[in-house]
């Protein structure tokens, strides 16, 4: 059974790149995670983590490869790796070197329904199909 991307607690939807900064920053915690919808591109994820008083953003791209999610490209040259679904994902990058600038240690939960499931609780996210990531800087 697929998990919607909303059910998941860390998920925050449209949050603004501002705001998602605020959140993550609040307590000076390397490792600080989030995901949020991309203000600039569309159907598009950002999981946002927090190092050294910076956020750094990695873009999830949707890619069809069946039923699974792709991952696509931390830093420059690694290899694209696929995983069955956005827990899957965090829970690798929950692991020292695994590309990221700093692996994920705690999950920022949302405290209220994040807007997109305000709107419709039935909006099943595009990201059930296969997502790359990549890091912007």
């Amino acid at each position: 059974m697929r998990r919607l991307t909303m059910d998941l607690p860390y998920y925050h939807g449209p949050l603004s790149k501002r705001d998602c900064e605020t959140l993550l920053l609040k307590e000076g915690v390397d490792g600080n995670f989030l995901l949020r919808d991309s203000e600039s591109m569309p159907g598009v994820l950002c999981l946002c983590v927090s190092f050294k008083n910076l956020v750094y953003t990695y873009r999830i791209f949707k890619e069809k490869h069946g039923d699974l999610l792709a991952f696509l490209q931390t830093v420059e040259g690694a290899q694209r790796q696929i995983f069955p679904n956005l827990e899957e994902l965090i829970s690798k990058f929950e692991k020292p070197n695994q590309g990221l600038v700093v692996h994920l240690l705690r999950p920022i939960k949302r405290t209220r329904p994040c807007l997109r499931w305000r709107r419709s609780k039935i909006n099943i996210c595009p990201l059930q199909h296969s997502l790359n990531l990549t890091q912007t800087s």
